[in-house]
């Protein structure tokens, strides 16, 4: 059951479900907390997994305010301060491995082990910046005409060739028995970012450079890359593990961006394997 956490002046909504040491999960840009629907079920056996809507997403309140990255790991605490937590496993992915980054840099004492998948650890310029932020934008407008068409389009990004093929050839078909993409085409019509959400990210990303801090990370560091990821490509994920002294990285064969979706069985196992060492 969904529930608000507040902080400052800031709602923050999210879900809490399973027992043990607390986990949370940090979603990308134009996501919102249940892209972790095929680890949630699968996690919640073994930790308390803790999922949530950044700010400016989902059920979330949405400041018009440009967002720093110091923000977004700021309100982690400020989740992590409400529900009593002191320590937590963290996992980002995409954006939300870069805002894990931050946290662990910032707040170091607060994280018993560090997972990032595919992500980066700073963007390469402004056009890339740019590249998200107007691909996000244009998505939010194609989904009040034609969501099908919006998904299909976002697709080529973030799946595999084969994978594309696969959900094209049975869109009803429940992946790892969790989702469909009929599913995803329902839930990217909910409670949709808007433009000045996708602005207000955006800037986040514009403060990003965690590349000469890297070796400050204290936290035992898993990194998961896909192999045929176009927004986050393994070489950079190549050049973060050599830098965070205590860390290994696993890269998934014939996989893209959404391999958290896609590849969901191995992704899950590596997480429970990891955390459970």
């Amino acid at each position: 059951m969904e529930k608000y956490a507040s902080i400052d002046k800031l709602k923050l909504c999210y879900n809490d479900e399973g027992e043990g040491k607390a986990l949370i999960l940090i979603h990308g840009i134009g996501a919102k907390k249940e892209t972790w629907k095929a680890q949630i079920n699968y996690l919640k056996t073994y930790f308390r997994v803790i999922s949530f809507d950044m700010r400016g997403v989902g059920k979330s309140d949405r400041p018009n305010e440009p967002y720093t990255m110091d923000m977004l790991a700021t309100d982690v605490k400020g989740l992590m301060d409400y529900l009593d937590l002191n320590k937590v496993h963290l996992i980002g992915r995409s954006l939300g491995g870069m805002v894990a980054q931050q946290f662990a840099l910032k707040f170091p004492e607060r994280v018993n082990k560090l997972i990032l998948i595919t992500t980066n650890p700073q963007i390469p310029d402004e056009k890339a910046v740019e590249f998200i932020k107007q691909g996000r934008i244009n998505e939010i407008a194609q989904l009040k005409q034609n969501p099908e068409k919006a998904f299909w389009k976002k697709a080529k990004l973030l799946f595999h060739k084969e994978f594309i093929k696969e959900m094209k050839e049975n869109p009803e078909k429940k992946f790892h028995d969790i989702w469909s993409v009929e599913d995803l085409i329902a839930e990217s019509v909910k409670d949709p970012s808007q433009p000045q959400d996708i602005e207000n990210l955006s800037n986040a990303l514009n403060t990003h450079n965690s590349i000469d801090k890297l070796h400050l990370i204290k936290s035992e560091t898993l990194l998961i890359a896909g192999s045929h990821d176009r927004l986050t490509p393994k070489s950079s994920m190549i050049e973060m593990v050599k830098k965070i002294p205590n860390s290994r990285l696993e890269i998934i064969e014939n996989s893209g961006h959404f391999l958290h979706l896609s590849r969901a069985s191995e992704v899950n196992h590596l997480i429970v394997d990891f955390l459970q060492e």
